[in-house]
């Protein structure tokens, strides 16, 4: 995938492309890369979002704004984004898309279909 890293990275410094290399490797070690497939990743990918979903579910506003004060939940929270991170990534690799780029050209997209409202405009005319 190109330009995943964005440029060249020190000894030791994290980057998505360092890190999805060590994801293809860690597989390859355990010779999972037949069950990596398209459709796998992307349902393991759907269960680890709905399992950080699940952290959230019955709380209130206040109660899911201040998860991250509570060391055991903020920890589940840390544990479900890498594992969602993980999967997204391992499911770029596997269909060929630099999900930097995919980014990038999706909010460029975003920015063109939904302009920056003119002042006093109302952001939500259809919420009463």
């Amino acid at each position: 995938m190109n330009g995943v890293s964005g440029g060249a990275a020190e000894p030791g410094e994290l980057t998505l492309e360092g890190l999805r290399q060590r994801l293809v490797e860690f597989a390859a070690a355990r010779r999972w890369e037949p069950y990596h497939t398209p459709k796998n990743l992307a349902a393991a990918l759907s269960v680890e979002a709905g399992e950080l979903l699940e952290i959230f579910q019955w709380l209130t506003p206040e109660q899911a704004a201040a998860v991250m004060s509570d060391p055991e939940r903020a920890h589940r929270v840390r544990d479900e984004i890498a594992d969602v991170l993980a999967y997204l990534v391992q499911f770029c690799t596997a269909v060929g898309v630099d999900p930097l780029e995919a980014l990038a050209a999706k909010i460029e997209r975003n920015e063109h279909r939904f302009p920056v409202p003119d002042e006093g405009a109302d952001v939500n005319p259809d919420v009463d």
